[in-house]
């Protein structure tokens, strides 16, 4: 049955307030729980933050008190659902764990956004993207079992391969080659802007994890290979938001924000096995509905537009975490050796591109090279995840 957050009415915001043994939460059993349950987790931690981000930078770019008041009535039950959502992830997993995790997420994510995504430019957009986060999955994997002496698969749990993609190496672009052309807010396809704003939502989660938790390790290829790896999630930041539309007005982007956060929580209740988490879901989508109507009424008062015409007369098919295994396959056989120049993609690496891979690398192996050799050295081998055969690149078959 369709549904139409703009038909819905939610929970007022009056009665949204929950007291701290309301947020106090129990979190998931990372041993027990269904891989992509810690995935929906991880995705709707990233909208949450980015819509407190947003909502920030709103009100900072407004005069009018009443505005700021209303932004900020909604904001704190925004970061009321962030702490819930965030806290759902249990204490007793490592930095590592959860790094690998998030990289599921992003592989995961990413291949079934542009497996679903109507619009050529957008679609290679994530297409490339995508075999970027599968080569850091790769690597940190490596990391963990030289680090931790477990194997990634414990968390994967076979929903997801593990091994080379592109190689991480190659992921140093000149930061004018990261910048790509957006689409056009009027003629876009509306799933197209969720598909963006998500992707870019996880993303930057992701960068601002790497940012923060890289120096707490002690080992130096481990405090290396988060350093490396949270450079290229800044390229990644900037490769999506720059396909948003930067014509879109603010009030615009605030009921896309709303409007893609009723959309993650539907599509995540949908099909969500854990009850107590899919509880959270439909309680935070009775929320969002209601935090969509007070935007969409600010977009009325200050836009001066419906904000029925900019977004979808209902929500699109459910955004679904499955394995991508065959697609990611099709795209190691086709696509690793692609890198950007200007706004498009070529597979010659032109001067721009080498001039940066000289200045970064400074004619030493980066540590994404370094953790691979050193799990060599100590086990003999490196660490993989290949349930449906040999790598799709002969290139990158273990020798």
């Amino acid at each position: 049955m369709a549904f139409n957050p703009l038909e819905q009415r939610g929970i007022p915001l009056d009665r949204q307030l929950r007291s701290w043994r309301e947020l106090n939460v129990d979190p998931i059993d990372p041993d027990h729980c269904d891989p992509y349950t810690r995935c929906r987790i991880i995705t709707m931690n990233g909208l949450e933050v980015e819509a407190i981000l947003f909502s920030h930078q709103l009100a900072r770019h407004t005069p009018d008190p009443e505005v700021k008041r209303q932004l900020a009535r909604t904001r704190y039950i925004e970061a009321q659902q962030q702490k819930v959502v965030n806290w759902l992830l249990p204490g007793v997993s490592s930095v590592l764990e959860t790094t690998i995790a998030y990289e599921q997420v992003a592989v995961d994510l990413t291949a079934w956004v542009a497996r679903m995504e109507p619009d050529p430019y957008l679609k290679q957009a994530y297409q490339f993207g995508v075999l970027e986060d599968f080569d850091h999955l790769y690597r940190y994997a490596n990391l963990y079992e030289m680090i931790e002496h477990r194997k990634a698969e414990s968390i994967v749990d076979g929903l997801t391969e593990v091994m080379p993609g592109r190689p991480t190496r190659f992921h140093h672009r000149d930061p004018v080659d990261n910048v790509r052309d957006p689409y056009a807010r009027d003629r876009t396809d509306p799933l197209s802007k969720l598909h963006a704003l998500t992707i870019m939502s996880a993303e930057q989660q992701t960068m601002n994890f790497y940012m923060n938790t890289g120096p707490t390790y002690m080992e130096p290829i481990a405090r290396q290979l988060y350093q490396e790896i949270g450079l290229i999630e800044e390229e990644h930041v900037t490769h999506y938001e720059s396909l948003v539309d930067p014509g879109e007005t603010w009030w615009e982007q605030l009921v896309n924000h709303e409007y893609n956060e009723c959309y993650l929580y539907y599509s995540f209740m949908e099909q969500e096995s854990d009850p107590k988490v899919k509880a959270i879901w439909e309680l935070h989508l009775n929320m969002e509905l209601e935090h969509l109507h007070t935007a969409c009424d600010l977009m009325r008062q200050h836009d001066g537009r419906d904000p029925a015409s900019v977004l979808a007369p209902e929500l699109p098919n459910v955004l679904t975490f499955e394995p991508n295994k065959g697609y990611l396959r099709e795209l190691l056989a086709t696509q690793m050796d692609l890198t950007t120049l200007g706004a498009g993609y070529v597979r010659e690496a032109h001067e721009r591109f080498e001039r940066m891979q000289e200045q970064i690398h400074g004619g030493e192996a980066p540590p994404s090279d370094r953790v691979i050799t050193e799990h060599d050295e100590m086990f003999g081998r490196e660490y993989r995840v290949q349930s449906e055969g040999e790598h799709p690149d002969p290139t990158q078959r273990e020798k």
